[in-house]
């Protein structure tokens, strides 16, 4: 039983590491399941014995690709002063972050747009880290600050960014605008 067991954990491994693989450059929303079985090696029928449904093969997806490399964490940034030494900080791991995981994030974030799987996990998988760092980022800024840094946290404005600087000075060029604007209140 314990070979068996270990040849079912290394094709289920497979079958995961090839989702993530296609999600990264496919999309979610685009990748089929035999793209995933012919890339993990497998055939239809093993696939299903392993994942029965799509909302496992996510979970097991995005749960792999977070542990690989997990979104920021924005409790430490609480012992930083509120304001733009903190959103610098924050914003320069979000977009650490992003420029690690830019091909993976970009399909997954553009498909979360129409398919609705794809969606779900984001909104459980990564909903709950961006709300966070609002919050800690967002402390004590006006709602306009608060807006601006809805939109700094957002991967379209790190990517248009990250087209010209590297994500400190991008972070820097974001927080500078955030502090701006409300030292302007």
């Amino acid at each position: 039983m314990g070979r068996r067991a270990e040849k079912q954990d290394d094709t289920r491994r497979r079958i995961v590491e090839a989702t993530v693989e296609l999600h990264g450059t496919l999309g979610p929303g685009r990748t089929t399941v035999s793209q995933i079985a012919e890339l993990a090696g497998v055939q239809r029928h093993t696939f299903y014995a392993h994942f029965p449904d799509e909302r496992s093969l996510f979970e097991a997806c995005s749960g792999l690709a977070l542990e690989r490399d997990p979104l920021p964490d924005p409790a430490p940034w609480r012992s930083l002063p509120r304001g733009p030494e903190r959103v610098r900080t924050g914003l320069e791991q979000f977009y650490g972050w992003y420029a690690r995981n830019t091909q993976l994030a970009a399909c997954v974030l553009r498909d979360a747009e129409y398919h609705a799987p794809t969606r779900e996990i984001v909104g459980e998988r990564m909903a709950p880290a961006f709300a966070a760092a609002a919050e800690v980022l967002g402390e004590g800024l006006s709602d306009s600050g608060g807006a601006l840094l809805g939109v700094a946290l957002d991967f379209a404005c790190w990517r248009s960014l990250s087209s010209r600087r590297e994500p400190g000075e991008a972070a820097a060029l974001m927080a500078t605008a955030i502090a701006g604007l409300d030292a302007s209140r």
